[in-house]
């Protein structure tokens, strides 16, 4: 493939089920990049948060914020010269999202204290790009996979963290956020679609937010 993807660093986010990781996975395939995939399932206090959230939000997003922090400054402090560039199934910020969403207001004034200085310690990605699914795909998508400790997962929750991350995109000026609207198209099976999405990521765009659709 003669065309160049224009970006260093690209993180891919959404919600929980769009298929952030599969996508990635596909992309090592065909690109020589470096992938960076979030170890959620090393979390030990997860499954106890999804049947008690309130007494364990704080435990499970210390732990993720530290995990992400570690395994990004390993990925992301010095470039590495054997890849075009760095692709990740998350950003940083996801951990205060998530956080937010979770904690109770005393709480998140301290997660957000500690946040903040870990947050200046690596580069933020050159674009961002974001998968929206709706909720219905993603309990679909959930309940196929088959994680035991996802089974409680509610879509009232799912639709949290969903406004959770597009409040926080109406405030990006300092560099592109792409939204793409997947609707029910499966870029795992099908080649067309996924050709579909990753055409997305050649084109340049300016600092701020971008929406597409697909419906391959």
């Amino acid at each position: 493939m003669d065309q160049k993807i224009p970006y260093n660093y690209i993180s891919i986010e959404g919600n929980i089920g769009t298929g952030k990781t599969s996508f990635c996975r596909k992309m090592q395939n065909i690109h020589s990049c470096k992938l960076v995939l979030e170890t959620f399932n090393d979390n030990p206090f997860l499954p106890m948060f999804y049947k008690d959230p309130e007494r364990y939000a704080f435990t499970v997003e210390l732990f993720f914020m530290t995990e992400r922090h570690k395994q990004l400054q390993n990925n992301l402090i010095s470039q590495d010269l054997f890849f075009d560039f760095t692709l990740s199934d998350y950003f940083f910020t996801k951990t205060l999202l998530f956080a937010r969403n979770n904690l109770g207001e005393e709480e998140f004034r301290l997660f957000q204290k500690l946040y903040k200085v870990l947050n200046q310690t690596f580069p933020q990605p050159d674009i961002l790009v974001y998968f929206h699914r709706h909720v219905d795909i993603l309990m679909e998508n959930i309940k196929a996979r088959g994680r035991d400790f996802e089974k409680d997962i509610t879509k009232d929750y799912l639709i949290q963290i969903q406004d959770s991350y597009f409040e926080y995109f109406r405030n990006i000026l300092s560099h592109p956020v792409l939204i793409i609207d997947m609707g029910e198209i499966d870029f795992v099976h099908n080649e067309k679609s996924f050709n579909a999405v990753q055409s997305l990521f050649y084109k340049e765009y300016n600092p701020g937010v971008h929406r597409m659709t697909l419906s391959v």
